[in-house]
């Protein structure tokens, strides 16, 4: 990428008048020698972008500004099987609340494939209303017309 028209120390934009390009001042003993001619190597400064550290490094993700298409995105694709979020014992709690006293050790690992498998046919109908509607948001009332269609009809909610 061409960054020299943001940071001209960067490229090979001529130097500004004073002192040279890319050096840092360094304590009192060494720094008259730095600037009148001598052979060190000059070290490169690190460009920052407002104060906020180091453009396109730093941590991942915590929201800092990048320049162009540097791979920052707002939102990440998580990448892990997010149906192991709904852990042990959530599963517990909705067996204690269905009535049941004690559960196989096997169980677990069916019944998050038996929600996701649910979860995807109602949200493949809220996806058939939405994209009827013309929206690209899921509303209460496709949710419930889904589930409606199931047979599955759920109340308490306006769908207004």
């Amino acid at each position: 990428m061409n960054f020299t028209r943001i940071m001209p120390s960067w490229g090979s934009a001529k130097p500004k008048k004073g002192r040279p390009p890319n050096v840092t001042p360094q304590s009192s003993q060494s720094s008259s020698s730095t600037f009148k001619g001598s052979q060190e190597v000059p070290r490169a400064a690190r460009p920052t972008l407002a104060g906020k550290g180091v453009i396109g490094g730093g941590k991942v993700g915590t929201g800092g500004k990048g320049l162009g298409q540097g791979g920052f995105r707002r939102h990440r694709k998580i990448v892990k099987d997010s149906v192991r979020g709904i852990t042990k014992g959530d599963i517990r709690r909705l067996a204690r609340r269905g009535g049941i006293k004690r559960i196989s050790g096997n169980l677990y690992d069916d019944v998050r494939t038996a929600m996701t498998d649910r979860l995807k046919l109602i949200l493949e109908d809220c996806t058939t209303f939405v994209e009827h509607a013309g929206r690209k948001t899921v509303t209460v009332a496709d949710v419930i017309f889904a589930l409606k269609r199931h047979g599955r009809p759920i109340y308490g909610f306006d769908p207004k």
